[in-house]
């Protein structure tokens, strides 16, 4: 590894430390800026026991100190304790969100990147017959539908009127009908991204130099044009994986998945304040550290990129 590659790999990190604090920042001042609080909603709580529970979990305290002090924590990697789940860590119930959200997330986005890019190829080698066609009618209806009617639609099919699958995530099985709705979306993209970038990488100049010189067909496809068109692909994987990972939340309420995104929903409704930071801090560092992964894949891919 060059200083050059060193150089921007150390800015990026510190890129996305700056912007893992601001989105800390943010949503710690606009959750504490919503009217109410965490424990406006419970029975039977009179205003002395109110303001026992906030001294409790130090709500009583300036918000300011309220912030340094959560900063100091999260340099810790302490969430601390959740205001609703009581007697659970922060840190405990995201880790068990994301262990399905993770299995969830990983099946989908390979099968979102293998059908995509095998599809995708095909509609360019066959461009305007019949199979290209149907693919891109069929990845274009895919694009077109959001993740809660496809997710709605697989589950009346597949669940009320056939019986072939559960709806319930948790059960047996339960995550074939959440795996499939989170990968159509992501896997008609990346067709679509494959189909025109190998379309136009099949009309440089070094392709055709290529064929003139009697270079196979097979070579030219899987050692050229397919390895040269992913780069569009790799752009869109990374955020995409991210995305995936941390759990639709759209597509976890519908099939009551117990992952992340359904424990990220459940805490904003709840005003379960550790909670709702503590899920964000780790979906946006996920999704930043992706973006990341995927800036540096380019160079990996194609050594002609330059860093900048």
């Amino acid at each position: 590894m060059n200083t050059k590659t060193l150089m921007y790999i150390l800015k990026r990190i510190l890129l996305a430390a700056v912007t893992v604090w601001v989105v800390i920042t943010v949503t710690f001042f606009v959750m504490h800026a919503i009217p109410g609080g965490p424990f406006v909603g419970e029975k039977a709580v009179t205003a002395a026991v109110q303001a026992a529970m906030e001294a409790k979990y130090g709500l009583d305290k300036p918000l300011g100190e309220q912030y340094l002090t959560y900063l100091g924590d999260i340099v810790r990697l302490d969430f601390g304790p959740s205001l609703k789940s009581r007697g659970r860590e922060v840190s405990d119930m995201i880790f068990d969100g994301m262990r399905t959200s993770f299995k969830l997330g990983i099946i989908a986005a390979f099968i979102a990147l293998i059908f995509g890019v095998v599809f995708g190829a095909i509609a360019a080698l066959r461009r305007n017959k019949i199979i290209d066609r149907i693919i891109m009618i069929i990845t274009t209806a895919f694009v077109s539908m959001p993740s809660f009617i496809m997710g709605s639609l697989l589950l009346v099919v597949f669940s009320i009127k056939l019986g072939w699958l559960p709806a319930n995530g948790a059960q047996k099985n339960g995550l074939i009908l959440p795996i499939i709705t989170l990968s159509l979306y992501p896997m008609a993209y990346i067709t679509r991204l494959t189909r025109s970038s190998m379309l136009e990488v099949l009309g440089q100049d070094y392709i055709r130099t290529a064929k003139a010189k009697g270079v196979s067909g097979v070579k030219i496809i899987f050692g050229h044009a397919l390895k040269n068109s992913l780069i569009p692909v790799i752009t869109y994987f990374g955020p995409m994986l991210a995305y995936i990972v941390t759990g639709s939340l759209v597509v976890e309420q519908i099939f009551a998945v117990p992952g992340i995104g359904r424990a990220f929903v459940n805490s904003i409704t709840g005003r379960d304040y550790p909670l709702v930071m503590g899920t964000t801090i780790v979906l946006a560092t996920l999704i930043v550290i992706m973006n990341l992964i995927g800036d540096i894949m380019y160079k990996i891919v194609d050594p002609r990129i330059t860093l900048e």
